[in-house]
């Protein structure tokens, strides 16, 4: 086996904010099977350090950007970790990257520069015999990597991936010495970013190579509306830039076994009564329309705000819909209103992993409407469980699913529906077409059918990765 270092801010089950965490989790497994030994590095927040136990500290420093650190070497959930322990970075009562007010941590720069200078220490040194021969970085949590062992004077190859490119990671240039960067990097071709620092765009122009997570994104990220300001210098790298689809853990995504319901089954017809128990769980009563689900954080990103103005598309034709979520302050409130007003609608603010697998195990189709998305787990998990996705032509959505067009109907391959423009009324009347084609029971049953045989799980992707990973530590 070969040796890799994976970097990233969260990884499933240990700690999980979103999709990040699932893609991190997974990918060691997955790259097992194409000869690649992934060990994580993560930061040592609270809930990590008490799931990975005492584990075997390998390094210490009195003072990693503020205060003394070490790092263990420790195995959970059949991945290996090694956790960055700095009590003074990650030891935080409120989220991993918001205070209890809901404000990103003053010092998030500084949090995670530290993970990325351990990252490209272990670049440099490796621990023991041990030595990464390619290092794949996730997001702008660890972007600051190459130019740490740049300065370190090592070589070693890097991939960022980058997860969604909204999120950059700034911080004020007064902070350059304190971030550990060079003064000659700061400039519009190294990471200066209209007079701040700019850590993905760091990762950006010193990564070996750069993937995304869909081959759509890949392209929408050199354009002005979905590049977030970055297009210009993401155009400048597209020789080294690939899109590769995420997947889905198989097992723990799997209907037929799922430990979070109680109904388990093969095909459609199984999900009759998981559809019951949903409807009774979300005080749903019963109507000759589809039950739709939303399982999705509360952003405008997402879209939710247009499905707010299409409902009555839905449930004023039969529909239904359950939505658990949580996010933006506004959104959870029109949400919570739009239930008070209407009894085919139910609402639940906040996250629940076994509520998710009941919901799609017991609906007839999620929606995705997202403004933007990189790749998108969701709309893969739908598949898995005959749950038809609604979904955005953006992104990974375009990529993973089948629109319920003429010629895909006609031949019978299609897995889903897709709505353009993204916009409320478009999506209005792709709900409208979804009613339609749940009426006519066989066409409904042969989508998810269809669905439920699409692959969605990693070995393509993971044949991708290990490629690109190959490239990084063979000698040019």
């Amino acid at each position: 086996m070969r040796h890799a270092l994976s970097v990233a801010s969260e990884c499933a089950p240990l700690i999980k904010t979103g999709g990040l965490a699932d893609v991190v989790g997974a990918l060691p497994g997955a790259l097992a099977a194409e000869g690649w030994a992934l060990r994580t590095l993560l930061p040592g927040y609270p809930s990590v350090l008490r799931a990975v136990g005492a584990g075997k500290t390998v390094w210490k420093d009195k003072n990693l950007f503020g205060g003394p650190a070490k790092l263990i070497v420790a195995e959970a959930a059949g991945l290996d970790f090694l956790i960055l322990d700095a009590p003074h970075l990650y030891d935080r009562t409120g989220s991993i990257y918001l205070d209890d007010g809901g404000q990103d941590y003053a010092d998030n720069p500084e949090r995670f520069a530290a993970l990325s200078w351990v990252a490209a220490y272990l670049a440099a040194n490796g621990i023991g015999d041990w030595i990464p021969e390619a290092l794949h970085l996730h997001d702008w949590q660890a972007a600051l990597t190459p130019w740490y062992i740049k300065e370190m004077g090592a070589r070693a190859g890097t991939l960022l991936t980058i997860h969604n490119v909204a999120f950059h990671g700034i911080a004020p240039a007064a902070r350059l010495n304190a971030l550990r960067l060079p003064a000659n990097g700061f400039t519009s071709d190294g990471f200066e970013f209209w007079g701040q620092i700019n850590m993905l765009k760091a990762g950006i122009v010193a990564a070996d190579k750069i993937s995304t997570v869909s081959p759509t994104y890949a392209r929408e990220l050199t354009t002005p509306e979905f590049g977030m300001g970055l297009e210009g210098v993401i155009d400048g790298r597209q020789a080294d830039l690939c899109g590769i689809l995420n997947g889905i853990d198989l097992e723990a995504w799997n209907p037929a076994t799922d430990t979070a319901i109680t109904t388990h089954y093969h095909t459609p017809r199984g999900k009759k009564k998981a559809k019951a128990r949903l409807e009774k769980e979300f005080g749903l009563p019963a109507a000759d329309g589809p039950l739709c689900i939303v399982v999705s954080r509360l952003t405008e990103q997402k879209g939710l705000d247009l499905l707010l103005d299409a409902l009555p598309a839905l449930v004023d034709r039969g529909g239904r819909l359950a939505l658990l979520g949580s996010g933006d302050r506004a959104l959870e409130t029109a949400w919570l209103r739009a239930a008070d007003a209407h009894p085919f609608v139910s609402v639940r603010i906040g996250y629940d992993e076994d509520l998710s697998h009941r919901m799609f195990a017991g609906a007839d189709a999620v929606l995705v409407p997202s403004r933007f998305e990189p790749c998108g787990l969701t709309q893969l998990y739908g598949l898995r469980y005959g749950t038809v996705p609604v979904v955005a032509l953006t992104g990974g959505l375009a990529d993973t699913v089948i629109p319920a067009n003429t010629a895909a109907m006609r031949d019978g391959v299609a897995t889903g529906l897709q709505f353009h423009p993204v916009t409320a009324r478009a999506l209005a009347n792709s709900l409208m077409d979804l009613r339609a084609i749940y009426a006519d029971a066989p066409q409904w049953s042969r989508i998810q059918r269809n669905g439920m045989k699409h692959p969605v799980g990693w070995d393509v992707s993971a044949r991708a990765y290990a490629e690109l990973y190959d490239s990084l530590s063979t000698p040019a």
